[in-house]
């Protein structure tokens, strides 16, 4: 069985659009709001720009069909961070960011908004609990978690160019 081709695709101040074209030559797509809500789309077989079927989801409902495609991704040992109030955000830092090149401590991203940066997600592989003299770098993917105004306001910081 062919391994379904999944592209994803930055939405500046939006999000993240996942596009999936199923073994069937479906295409549907996910986008990824910054504010936890979904948006599920499913486009005509035979006209693969328009849109059949489009259904914005919110972070509770997004998690529940989640439950419902994938029961056992869930471990009670995980952590729910919605539950708490918290969310966890993918942020590609972008080649022409101001910060390309950069110390992490030099974002004052803890101190200007509350959010931290758990991971780095490089093509080398992920660097967990990066410190703040860890050197950013262009297509570099962070993993932030924090309240949704702060996980915003980090990726306003990440977003300068």
């Amino acid at each position: 069985m062919p391994v379904p081709r999944l592209s994803r695709t930055p939405l500046p101040g939006i999000g993240v659009r996942y596009d999936l074209t199923t073994r069937e030559q479906q295409l549907l797509s996910v986008v990824a709001h910054r504010d936890g809500a979904r948006t599920l789309n499913a486009y005509r077989r035979d006209d693969p720009d328009e849109c059949a079927l489009s259904v914005k989801l919110t972070s509770r409902e997004t998690e529940a069909l989640i439950d419902a495609l994938m029961p056992s991704h869930h471990s009670p040992n995980l952590l729910s961070t919605t539950d708490l109030g918290l969310v966890a955000e993918r942020i590609e830092l972008s080649s022409a960011s101001h910060w390309n090149g950069r110390v992490l401590g030099e974002t004052r991203m803890r101190t200007e908004t509350g959010a931290s940066i758990v991971a780095i997600l490089r093509r080398s592989g992920a660097i967990p609990s990066p410190t703040p003299d860890f050197r950013l770098a262009g297509g570099d993917t962070l993993i932030v978690i924090g309240t949704r105004e702060g996980v915003e306001g980090a990726a306003a910081i990440l977003d300068r160019e």
